[in-house]
């Protein structure tokens, strides 16, 4: 009864924790056994992508219909849009200067083999066409957020058009979005079960040695996205003008979720729970400018393509012009906009950052064995990046609350 007691009295990240270190024990000493908890960690997933696209869709719903007028839409709406391209581009060319000064592809004698059929690349102006939904019910159905995301500001931005005559329709979105977060709630309360059961199967899958195989490589990617890291506390404390030690330690939570669940907009709920509650930020911001930045920003897929390019290029002595490092820099921020949120996302665009340039994409066979540890720490890039543009915005909009920025105490909400 006490291992029960203690066990409920933990807050959830503490619980997330644990599940992924049982969860590496179990898939190391189980190894091809592990494959039994597949379907659990399975179950788990599609419980969190079953209310992922109400949630973005209601979310940013509802966060644009309370800003009120189209001018307070277009301002907030315009920063975030600016600093999540700032922040992209900076990611891009931490990932380009990375791979080109470490050079982890030089010396290695590595025969490029066929690739899975999935990675099939798309040209640049196909996935700009496809941003706009013909069908939107049809996005919803097929998961694609992107889209989902450029009609629910369609949607909101009409129903700051239409005033007072939209009321009844504010109305249910505004009730819609407090049964999704509930529904989202339910699901979150499982997160150390599906972490545990995902870790074993991916560890007793994979393996630890798989890494030590590709040791340079994965060198340079952790470097670079820790270096990312670094520049969102430096964000934070020249252009924002706080001090980043508060945020860094009230983001535990996010990225232990972000990094076991593989999902930007699994780790959503929890970033906006941690946002408001923790760290001061205004409804408005969390539910318009969060959102909006787990659908389309994605800075730690754009430093991973950016090396992953440079690196195919130096396995088969292929020298880089400036224009082409342009043409990298262009493809991968339009790359990880398209990538989806889920597990395997930036994968399938890299076949398209790689055609830009002329590099075979199968090379990405290359990878696949380290990809899955690395998406894990990219998606706490990307989820710590959404996260300090939201941030930056609420506090230039001067509706952070920095007396709970600077707050030690934590709520009670956050004990589960």
């Amino acid at each position: 009864m006490n291992i029960f007691k203690l066990w409920f009295g933990l807050k959830l990240w503490q619980k997330v924790l644990i599940g992924m270190v049982l969860g590496i024990l179990a898939g190391h000493y189980l190894e091809d056994d592990a494959q039994m908890l597949k379907p659990f960690g399975t179950v788990f997933v599609n419980m969190i992508k079953m209310v992922v696209v109400p949630l973005v869709f209601f979310s940013i719903l509802n966060g644009i219909s309370s800003i009120g007028d189209a001018n307070t839409f277009g301002r907030i709406g315009g920063k975030a849009a600016l600093m999540y391209l700032c922040t992209t581009m900076i990611a891009i060319t931490i990932g380009l200067s990375f791979a080109t000064y470490f050079e982890p592809g030089v010396g290695l004698n590595i025969v490029l083999t066929d690739t899975q059929n999935s990675n099939e690349a798309q040209p640049l102006s196909k996935i700009l066409m496809e941003l706009i939904p013909p069908n939107p019910f049809d996005a919803m159905a097929k998961g694609n957020t992107v889209q989902v995301v450029v009609f629910a500001f369609f949607t909101g931005f009409a129903l700051i058009l239409i005033g007072d005559r939209g009321k009844e329709v504010k109305d249910f979105v505004v009730s819609a979005t407090h049964l999704v977060f509930k529904m989202i709630e339910l699901v979150i309360k499982l997160t150390p079960y599906g972490v545990f059961a995902i870790m074993t199967w991916v560890v007793g899958h994979y393996g630890l040695d798989v890494v030590l195989s590709l040791g340079k490589f994965v060198a340079v990617v952790v470097g670079a996205l820790a270096t990312q890291y670094l520049i969102y506390g430096i964000l934070l404390l020249f252009v924002g003008r706080l001090n980043p030690i508060p945020f860094y330690k009230n983001m535990i939570e996010t990225q232990a979720v972000a990094f076991a669940t593989i999902s930007s907009k699994a780790t959503l709920p929890t970033a906006m729970k941690e946002l408001r509650m923790k760290v001061g930020v205004s409804k408005q911001s969390s539910s318009f400018i969060l959102p909006l930045g787990a659908a389309m920003n994605m800075d730690g897929v754009s430093i991973y393509l950016g090396i992953c390019t440079v690196f195919f290029a130096q396995i088969i002595g292929m020298e880089l012009s400036w224009m082409q490092y342009g043409i990298i820099m262009l493809t991968a921020t339009v790359g990880s906009i398209g990538a989806a949120g889920f597990p395997g996302g930036s994968m399938v665009m890299m076949g398209m950052v790689l055609t830009s340039v002329g590099l075979p994409i199968e090379g990405v066979s290359l990878i696949l064995g380290v990809d899955r540890f690395l998406e894990m720490i990219r998606t706490v890039i990307n989820i710590t990046g959404d996260c300090t543009v939201t941030v930056l915005v609420d506090s230039w909009e001067k509706t952070l609350n920095k007396k709970v920025y600077y707050s030690d105490e934590e709520d009670e909400e956050d004990n589960d």
